[in-house]
């Protein structure tokens, strides 16, 4: 990173963000219809505040700021409302992993423990499986989420004896003027940063949590102006040459849906590129698509921006959000309604079928998951379900976790609400279940959602198989389903 280049960066990037582009006359229509469509979403999900901002060349074609920062204070988000990012911050780290493997204070093929105090990995586990999240199950053959992507902070402190704080201050925050972006800390957030209030939804709006700490894997402060620095950064190959960003941006292995720090899949014949955050009462999205220089920017202050989509599972075409984005802007879909009702889907007439497939199914699965709170909302994703397999009746084509999760949850919701038993959808759990297996026999969230879900039918030694699938899985950290699974064995005993 020479400091010519730098210098025009400075220039280029402060010209870029600060002020709305008026969006092109090709983009206006596309712009309109997404506005209004953030607004309704926003609604949906009970989101207090939200920051938004895409752009296209580095240029700003919408942005906007809706609703509150602080609702007690009725203090409106802006421009220089600051954000917890969370796991975007993966994508920082990334970018600093690469840079240092540049420059040779290692290799991502070294084996992590050479550079972890303490450590129980085996020495097959390697930098790059911790940056790939490949480092759980078969090492290098399967993409699970993993909390060890936070080992990094130690293994990049070791490698270069400074810390993770001033390696991000030194590689991205200081050469970028990110003056609105900080670790979260409470010293840094209770400055003159405009952080943004935390909320959660439980039936209600109520104040939430901020989550203080930092590591590779999450803990960076920013605004949405900030980042697009941080992105532009990346486009134009400042941050990193652009060989080590294709790298960044290629799965690690085929069929996987993750890079080296960063999510990459292809979604209705695009390539993209994204990141998530999400805490208890925050949640952000980063998406790109490359070909077309083209990037979203959101931020919010709940989590129902994140969680509701299960974007753990590596498919941002579960998002509403991601969705509205592609069909405004690349996809030329204005057509397709984003939040329809069940009586007025027709996948024969619509010019986009596949994608009008993909809202509905992103749609049940955020009913199913707002059902908690408000029951009726099941009915809801259970019309939208149907619809779906009236026209599609093998699951098996186009589902994968997201449904499974999305079905068994249902069955969840019946038992907690005390319903009456539905039956509808087991040979749809049990057949998308079993086939989610054949390709991934150690997979712990299919094991534990076959679990649950044969546990409430009473098949009680096929439920205990899938929970014992999950407890003596080999090389995998502790996680929440490994507790359900033990728990769940030990009320058997």
């Amino acid at each position: 990173m020479k400091s010519q280049l730098l210098a025009i960066l400075f220039v280029g990037l402060l010209s870029l963000g600060l002020s709305c582009h008026a969006p092109t006359k090709s983009l206006s229509a596309a712009t309109q219809q997404f506005s209004t469509e953030l607004r309704m979403l926003k609604n949906y999900f009970k989101i207090p505040g939200m920051a938004a901002i895409v752009a296209q060349n580095g240029q700003i074609v919408y942005e906007d700021y809706l609703g509150f920062s602080d609702q007690e204070k009725q203090i409106k988000v802006d421009s220089a409302t600051a954000f917890p990012i969370a796991s975007i911050t993966k994508v920082f780290a990334g970018v600093v992993t690469l840079n240092l493997a540049e420059q040779g204070f290692f290799q991502l093929e070294d084996p992590a423990n050479k550079y972890l105090s303490k450590s129980n990995l085996g020495d097959s586990i390697l930098i790059k499986h911790l940056l790939s999240h490949t480092s759980q199950g078969a090492v290098g053959k399967h993409f699970y989420y993993s909390s060890r992507f936070s080992l990094l902070t130690e293994i990049l402190e070791k490698a270069t004896g400074k810390s993770f704080k001033n390696l991000l201050q030194e590689a991205i925050f200081q050469p970028l003027v990110l003056k609105e972006t900080v670790l979260l800390t409470k010293a840094a957030t209770t400055t003159n940063l405009k952080l943004a209030a935390p909320y959660l939804w439980e039936g209600e709006t109520k104040a939430g949590p901020i989550e203080y700490g930092y590591s590779a894997s999450a803990g960076v402060v920013s605004t949405a102006r900030d980042l697009l620095r941080f992105s532009t950064a990346l486009d134009e190959n400042s941050l990193l040459i652009e060989g080590t960003k294709t790298k960044m941006f290629t799965a690690s292995q085929e069929n996987l849906p993750y890079g080296y720090g960063i999510f990459t899949q292809q979604l209705e014949g695009l390539s993209i590129v994204w990141a998530y955050g999400q805490y208890d009462g925050y949640a952000s999205l980063l998406l790109k698509v490359p070909a077309q220089n083209l990037t979203l920017i959101l931020l919010a202050n709940n989590n129902l921006m994140s969680d509701p989509a299960r974007l753990i599972y590596g498919d941002v075409g579960t998002s509403l959000f991601a969705l509205s984005f592609l069909k405004n802007y690349l996809l030329t879909a204005t057509d397709i309604a984003l939040l329809p009702s069940p009586s007025t889907i027709n996948f024969a007439e619509s010019t986009h079928p596949k994608l009008l497939r993909k809202i509905v199914l992103a749609q049940a699965l955020a009913e199913s998951f707002l059902a908690r709170y408000e029951p009726a909302r099941m009915d809801t994703s259970k019309a939208l379900l149907k619809r779906v397999f009236q026209k599609y009746p093998d699951e098996r084509t186009y589902g994968g976790l997201s449904l499974l999760h999305n079905l068994s949850f249902l069955k969840d919701l019946v038992f907690y609400l005390d319903l009456a038993p539905v039956n509808d959808f087991d040979d749809k759990i049990e057949r998308l279940g079993k086939q989610i297996l054949q390709q991934q026999a150690d997979n712990p969230y299919a094991h534990l959602y076959l679990g649950t879900y044969y546990g409430r039918k009473g098949k009680l030694d096929t439920a205990s198989f899938h929970f014992k699938q999950i407890v003596t899985a080999p090389n995998f950290t502790r996680n929440w389903y490994v507790d359900e699974a033990e728990a769940w064995l030990n009320a058997q005993e």
